[in-house]
Order: structure tokens, then sequence, then C-alpha cells
């Protein structure tokens, strides 16, 4: 889990099925916390025929048993797991359904892609993380 430890920044496009697109731009750490590492995103949402607003969130990651970690909300409810071995999961927040496939093929550029569909949802949210160039970022 070290390996994440630092800033990135982060670029979102988020494709509604039957809303306006939107798009995030901002800048992600990963802290260490005693327990595993906190992550903290802060950036500027922009959405189609909208004014831009700034949007932010957390989570906690934890190592798990062999070499899994543990993806969990702020207030230590379980969110998703990353296997290594197998980097795809599911969140079932009823009654909406959230898929998510992380790819580190390209590190240290990664990216997780949610798939979220269900009554209330339907969107493909791609995430790309890469380490700041400084002076440009």
């Amino acid at each position: 889990m070290e390996d994440f430890e630092g800033a990135w920044v982060v670029e979102r496009r988020i494709v509604h099925e039957d809303q306006p697109d939107a798009q995030f731009r901002g800048s992600a750490r990963f802290l260490p916390d005693g327990d595993g590492l906190l992550y903290e995103e802060k950036g500027l949402m922009k959405i189609e025929g909208l004014r831009p607003v700034s949007a932010q969130r957390s989570y906690l990651w934890r190592e798990g048993e062999d070499g899994v970690i543990e993806v969990l909300f702020e207030d230590g409810r379980a969110f998703h797991r990353i296997d290594p071995e197998n980097p795809e999961d599911t969140h079932w927040c009823d009654p909406d359904t959230y898929e998510v496939r992380y790819r580190f093929g390209q590190w240290p550029d990664w990216i997780a892609t949610w798939t979220v569909s269900g009554p209330r949802k339907a969107y493909k949210m791609v995430s790309t993380y890469r380490r700041p160039v400084p002076g440009i970022d």
C-alpha cells in the first residue's frame, strides 16, 4: 500500500445515461493515519450546463489479508476491496449496484472505472491517477 502514499493528480469523466456528463479535475493524497492510509481528494466538478463546483471526498485504505486492500468509507463502513490478483469488485448500495475495475498496468499511472446501475443511477465513471509534475500540476 505504501506505493500509493503521497500526492496524485486525478482526472475523472462521468458519463450518465440520462443526465449531462461531468468532469472532475483535482488532487488526491494518500496520508499515513496509523492504521493504513487516509485518501483525501479535492477538486473542481464541471457538469454540462451548470457552474463548476468544489468537490471533495475521503476514504480509508486498510491492508487486508494476502495483499488485498480494504477500502472503507470515512466512518469505517466497508466499501470495496482491491485484490491485486483480481482488481474488480462490487458494492451494493440499495437499490443500486456499483462495479469497479482497477488497472495498474501503466504504473505509476492507474485507472479506476466504476459502472453504476440501478433504478436511481446509471453512469460510468473513469478516474485516472498520475503523479504530479513539479511546476506543471
